[in-house]
């Protein structure tokens, strides 16, 4: 199991929904549940959900609901028994803080080592991705979380300058760009068994 980082490339476009009794509803859960065809309910998608598109530490704040990771940690210990392969999206970067308020200081990557995963961080694969991509990669290291692989969005083929991104992370880093996701893509063009090995 790992995180996936930076924006789950299929459905982070998509903010909290109200449905028609004005419950909030994760847009982005629910595309990926209904695009990977899991047949989930909303309800084990995910634990909290906020009308703001805003950093959860603040979302939080702003509705009074602050994140409590006992129940964070007991819903992923149930979706781990439901499923054989589990992705967790991250909220934003690796840094992104997920409550921050006179109890608590805690940002993504302390619930990624508490939940002991890997991390496969999503990258747009354009201008400046060469920075944003190595500093995450150095903070994983630093923090001793496994990094997975890496996952390049929004390619264009044949694109000179993407392309060198690629090499280049790869060249700074040694981690290797295992997937190129292109605008418009709804199935990721990886090879079975590779994709298996990043689950272990």
């Amino acid at each position: 199991m790992f995180t996936l980082l930076a924006g789950l490339m299929l459905g982070a476009r998509f903010g909290a929904l109200a449905d028609e009794e004005g419950h909030l509803q994760p847009g982005d859960a629910l595309y990926v549940n209904r695009v990977a065809g899991i047949g989930a309910k909303p309800e084990n998608l995910v634990t909290y959900v906020y009308r703001e598109a805003v950093s959860p530490h603040l979302a939080a704040k702003l509705n009074h609901r602050p994140i409590d990771f006992d129940r964070v940690k007991a819903d992923f210990a149930r979706a781990r028994e439901r499923h054989q392969y589990l992705t967790m999206e991250g909220s934003g970067g690796i840094i992104c803080p997920l409550r921050w308020d006179e109890q608590q200081h805690v940002v993504l990557d302390d619930l990624v080592k508490d939940l002991g995963l890997g991390v496969l961080i999503v990258a747009d694969a354009g201008l400046g991705t060469i920075n944003s991509a190595v500093l995450t990669i150095e903070h994983l290291r630093a923090r001793e979380i496994p990094i997975r692989g890496l996952i390049f969005n929004k390619y264009v083929p044949g694109d000179l300058m993407q392309d060198d991104n690629a090499a280049m992370i790869e060249a700074l880093t040694g981690v290797k760009v295992v997937a190129y996701v292109k605008a418009g893509d709804t199935d990721l063009d990886i090879d079975v068994n590779l994709l298996k090995r990043l689950y272990a």
